[in-house]
């Protein structure tokens, strides 16, 4: 077991530690193809300009007394993650953040167990988790932190404490926690949690008037969830403390940790719910009232923004023209939309894929994914534009035997010293100095020089300013696949074969 050995006074103040855990992934479904399995839901930007993943950071600091937090996530999500919240360093002065980085998803369950054998053991038994998923919305915020305050005294109390969400309608969407008798500290006892409801049993949730949402948000004592997992989950609970004790065995405890994968694989997958909050008896939901959304749905994305005088609203920063269009929603990017004589749609334009759909089928969304999974096409996983750890790159055009791409880089970041077995590649400085090596040669290029890259040559890209390089890239070849690339050094921890640059 990782417990026991306590290096951190686990008192803030004469008040319980609270740290919230940040869970971050996603599978990229729900909300394609604005979202895609490389880029899910927690990073995608609200029309304020910030992601889902930054407004949850930002609350999680917002709550009194927090000092640190930990944000789970999947090792291939860990640079997208880290660039989001450093994004947001002038507003996070004093708080730490720790980034906990799973080889593999193992849902909510191991990855709760994860932070809690670690949390024990830096800041003590009772230091209380409070369990935040990254895509969630909430705006009125001092209802939220109020809320949190009752959730910590009833952690407090060995209670295992979910936030429960008042409902204003009979959504079938989400999973359901009925309510019981009120304790002292002003949680309230679970009778019992249902599965996502028809419409005629949410309707009768509604008029019942003790019915609440279950929002995934979860408050406890570290000894509390980790006593209730060996009860409840045991092999959850001896394979996660396995799994802390070789991670931190030959790893630093420092800010960026990436899971011993041997042992983090062999925790079962499962969620939270089924694992412990369905079976034990020291549950107890706090009535929040503040506004909340999973935004799990295009029409929840609806909800955000006022309609015009027709029901229609309009979504991005993209020319229209709407002629006899009604109560539909809109979404584009950069190219003109027109509209003509439709009615109750959902339009979704992005440069690689274009959602047509009825509004009351926004949640079958889902299965044009799966189809695409089925296909092997790449719009179910990547964007046009996909992020990596040195930056992005975007495909402008591809054909059978080529390919052009835009990778922007930013400054001091490198990319792997890699080859390719199957293409050759042309490289033109647009912007910036571009420090390359190819071969044996290593030159800086300008804007307007370029380079010409052999198949089988070891090459190198690196911006060694502090402004972004942008280069042209066309590839050609018998094969241009992504995973065409073998890799002999990389700054970002990634080695041999890999899946892209």
């Amino acid at each position: 077991m990782l417990r026991g050995r306590n290096v951190a006074n686990n008192k803030q103040h004469g008040t319980a530690t609270i740290i919230p855990v940040i869970l971050s992934g996603g599978k990229g479904t729900r909300l394609w193809p604005l979202s895609r399995a490389k880029r899910p839901k927690p990073f995608i930007r609200l029309k304020d300009g910030e992601s889902l993943l930054q407004k949850t950071v930002l609350r999680a600091a917002g709550v009194p007394g927090v000092k640190c937090m930990f944000v789970v996530t999947n090792h291939e999500y860990q640079f997208q993650t880290q660039e989001d919240v450093e994004q947001l360093k002038d507003q996070l002065t004093g708080t730490e953040i720790f980034y906990r980085n799973e080889p593999e998803g193992r849902n909510t369950a191991a990855a709760i167990a994860l932070a809690a054998e670690e949390i024990a053991t830096i800041y003590g038994d009772d230091a209380v988790l409070l369990i935040l998923p990254a895509d969630h919305l909430i705006k009125k915020l001092e209802a939220f932190y109020a809320a949190t305050k009752v959730a910590v005294a009833a952690a407090a109390n060995d209670r295992l404490v979910t936030f429960g969400i008042e409902p204003d309608v009979p959504e079938t969407a989400y999973g359901y926690i009925e309510t019981g008798a009120e304790f002292d500290d002003g949680s309230f006892a679970v009778t019992r949690f249902v599965e996502k409801p028809d419409i005629d049993l949410a309707e009768q949730f509604l008029d019942a008037g003790n019915f609440l949402w279950n929002s995934g948000m979860f408050c406890f004592q570290a000894r509390t969830i980790l006593d209730a997992l060996n009860t409840h989950a045991p092999e959850i609970a001896s394979t996660s403390a396995k799994t802390c004790a070789e991670t931190f065995a030959n790893t630093d405890m420092n800010k960026t940790v990436v899971l011993y994968e041997k042992s983090q694989t062999d925790i079962p997958a499962i969620s939270i719910d089924y694992a412990v909050m369905e079976k034990a008896d020291n549950v107890a939901v706090i009535r929040a009232t503040f506004d909340w959304s999973d935004i799990g749905s295009w029409d929840a994305i609806s909800e955000l923004e006022e309609a015009d005088d027709n029901g229609n609203k309009f979504f991005g920063n993209f020319e229209h023209v709407d002629i006899q269009t009604t109560n539909t929603d809109v979404h584009g990017s950069n190219r003109l939309i027109a509209t003509i004589g439709i009615d109750d749609l959902i339009i979704v334009d992005t440069d690689d894929a274009l959602l047509v759909g009825r509004r009351d089928a926004a949640q079958q969304v889902k299965q044009v994914v799966d189809q695409l999974h089925l296909r092997g096409h790449e719009a179910g996983i990547l964007h046009r534009t996909v992020h990596r750890p040195w930056g992005t790159y975007t495909v402008i055009e591809e054909g059978d035997k080529y390919k052009i791409k835009r990778l922007v880089v930013k400054p001091g970041a490198v990319l792997s010293l890699q080859k390719h077995e199957h293409r050759s590649e042309h490289w033109v400085v647009i912007e910036g100095v571009a420090r390359v090596t190819n071969g044996d040669k290593v030159e800086d290029l300008v804007q307007d020089q370029s380079t010409y890259i052999p198949a089988g040559n070891k090459h190198r890209l690196e911006n060694p300013g502090d402004t972004d390089v942008i280069i042209i890239e066309t590839q050609t070849g018998s094969y241009l696949g992504e995973d065409d690339i073998v890799r002999f050094d990389d700054r970002y921890g990634r080695t041999g074969e890999g899946d892209d640059a």
